[in-house]
C-alpha cells in the first residue's frame, strides 16, 4: 500500500508592494509569521501592523493598567527586527474582543487608511489543528478581518469613514491567513528566521511568564520546529504557511 501523497503548498504571490497585518494582541504575529515578514521588507515591500489590544490581560501576575505599555513596548521593538515602523493598536479590550460591527469598522478604516493589497491575520477558526481550542479574541478579529477586507471597498457600508476622509479601498487582493490547519500557500523562512527568533524573544516579559525554560531555547524551538514541519510541504525548505482567500 502506498503512502498517500502530501499536498504542496504554493508560493505565496509576490505581485503587491503593501501589507497590512491584522491580529488580536502583541506576540501573535511573531508566533506566527514574522519570519515572512522579515523577508517581505528585505524585498522592500511596505508592511504595517494593527493590534485590536495591547494585550494587557495576557499576564496573571502583571494588572493590566501595568501590563498593557510594558507589552506595547515589547510590540514596537519586535516589529523592529523584521523591518516594521508603522504598529498601531485599536484599544480593544484584551479576552472580551467582540465581533461585530465596531471591530470590523475600525478594522476597515484601518485597512482604507493603509490600502494594503495583501491582509493578513491569524487563525479565525474554533481549533488549532482540531485539537486546542481556540481563544474568542483570534476568533473575533480573524474573522472581523476576513469581513472588513471587503467592507473597505463598500462607500455605503460605515459611510461616516468617507466622513472622516477615509474613502473607499477596493484593493485588498489577498487574505492570508497564519496559523490555519488548511493552508495553501507558504514563503521560505530561510532569510528571515533567525530574525524571527529575536522578534518574538522581544516579547520576554510575556515569555517568562509562560514557561520556565529558558526564553531563547524555547523560541528558537518553536519557530524553527514549525518552520521544519512546514517545509516538509514546500520543497523541503523551512517555511511559513498561510491559508489564503483571494479577493
Amino acid at each position: 500500500m502506498t503512502e498517500p501523497k502530501t499536498t504542496q503548498l504554493q508560493p505565496m504571490p509576490d505581485d503587491w508592494r503593501r501589507a497590512l497585518a491584522v491580529v488580536a494582541h502583541p506576540d501573535d504575529l511573531e508566533y506566527g509569521c514574522s519570519a515572512a515578514i522579515a523577508a517581505w521588507t528585505d524585498a522592500g515591500r511596505e508592511v504595517a501592523y494593527v493590534l485590536a489590544t495591547r494585550g494587557e490581560a495576557g499576564i496573571d501576575t502583571l494588572a493590566p493598567a501595568e501590563c498593557g505599555p510594558l507589552r506595547e513596548q515589547e510590540q514596537r521593538a519586535s516589529a523592529a527586527v523584521v523591518g516594521v515602523s508603522v504598529v498601531e493598536f485599536l484599544d480593544h479590550r484584551d479576552g472580551v474582543v467582540e465581533y461585530g460591527t465596531a471591530l470590523r469598522r475600525d478594522i476597515a478604516a484601518a485597512i482604507r487608511r493603509h490600502r494594503p493589497e495583501l491582509v493578513i491575520t491569524l487563525n479565525h477558526r474554533d481549533t488549532w489543528g482540531g485539537v486546542a481550542w481556540n481563544t474568542p479574541d483570534h476568533v473575533a478579529v480573524g474573522r472581523a478581518t476576513l469581513d472588513a477586507a471587503g467592507d473597505a471597498g463598500n462607500r455605503w457600508i460605515f459611510p461616516e469613514l468617507v466622513e472622516q476622509g477615509l474613502e473607499p479601498w477596493n484593493g485588498v487582493r489577498w487574505v492570508a491567513v497564519a496559523g490555519s490547519s488548511t493552508p495553501t500557500h507558504a514563503v521560505d523562512a530561510t532569510p528571515g528566521l533567525e530574525r524571527a527568533v529575536h522578534s518574538l524573544l522581544e516579547h520576554r516579559t510575556y515569555i517568562e511568564a509562560l514557561t520556565d525554560e529558558d526564553p531563547e531555547t524555547y523560541v528558537r524551538g518553536f519557530l524553527t520546529g514549525n518552520a521544519e514541519a512546514t517545509g516538509e510541504r514546500f520543497g523541503g525548505k523551512p517555511a511559513v504557511a498561510f491559508e489564503v482567500f483571494g479577493r
